[in-house]
């Protein structure tokens, strides 16, 4: 089984008309802001799949800033994820440092997700505050036995829409306050995983984090693959293709290019996943 732990969905009416959505939403803007920006409702994300041999992907929404548009854009997630169970895994996202977040979190926990995330924050906020916010969905999704899906990038390097401005220390402490908690930080975790040579301390904060392979093709060379797996170890890495930004093919590609056994592609393919989603072992 072959499973995509990172694909945006959104309803059509959004695919259709995104300027109508811009406004009050600046992150929405900058990301998708371009006309060639692609937004792909879950209909064309099926056809995708079923092209690339995905066999189930975990699907989100957008951190917006507005609840209505969050819960709306939720319903559709969870509805999506409802029709076709054997192929979707629901998370519900929404802004985390909103004053609604926890009881738009609770609301879809109770509806059916398996999770929150991609959870984002894109504009500048207080990191203090930004990191007591993510400790409460955290303690709900420990209660609830629930994964959190956290969007992480690189501290350098150039720019681009959607980079973030917390730093790597922020993402550490936030896998400190994960504990017994599936956290998964996308997009390599900005590199953090690293850290995981050092003799003290972060090989036991970041044991229990998961990362993903989201935009990879974008921002690292490929040889990203075989070095976090040597740090990482095979067990705690996803793939995900930040679809539809970039196709799945070309992250295989690019594990070939890394020179993954068939063993390590199996697990980073799925059998992570599967593990993680409650699905027992699974193999491409």
């Amino acid at each position: 089984m072959k499973i995509d732990f990172h694909v945006h969905t959104f309803p059509p009416d959004v695919v259709a008309d995104r300027e109508r959505f811009f406004d009050g939403e600046p992150a929405f803007r900058s990301l998708y802001g371009h006309p060639k920006a692609r937004l792909a409702d879950t209909e064309t994300v099926l056809q995708a799949m079923d092209q690339n041999g995905v066999d189930m992907a975990v699907i989100f929404g957008f951190p917006w800033k507005d609840k209505e548009k969050a819960r709306r854009h939720n319903d559709y997630v969870l509805e999506s994820a409802a029709r076709r169970p054997e192929r979707f895994r629901p998370l519900a996202c929404f802004d985390p440092t909103a004053d609604w977040a926890m009881d738009e979190a609770a609301r879809c926990l109770n509806e059916g997700a398996a999770g929150l995330g991609e959870l984002a924050v894109y504009e500048g906020e207080d990191e203090g505050s930004a990191l007591e916010a993510y400790g409460a969905l955290l303690a709900l999704c420990r209660d609830r036995k629930r994964l959190v899906l956290v969007h992480a990038n690189e501290p350098v390097g150039h720019l681009y829409p959607g980079k973030a401005p917390m730093g790597l220390r922020f993402y550490y402490q936030l896998a400190a306050k994960s504990r017994n908690v599936p956290l998964v930080l996308a997009h390599w975790g900005g590199g953090i995983f690293f850290y995981e040579l050092l003799k003290k301390e972060a090989p036991e904060t970041l044991a229990g984090v998961f990362y993903d392979t989201a935009a990879s093709p974008f921002l690292y060379r490929s040889a990203v693959y075989r070095r976090a797996v040597d740090i990482v170890g095979r067990d705690r890495i996803l793939f995900g293709s930040d679809y539809p930004l970039l196709p799945p093919s070309r992250y295989e590609k690019e594990m070939d290019e890394a020179g993954l056994s068939p063993e390590e592609k199996a697990a980073l393919l799925g059998g992570n996943a599967a593990r993680l989603l409650g699905l027992g072992d699974a193999a491409p």
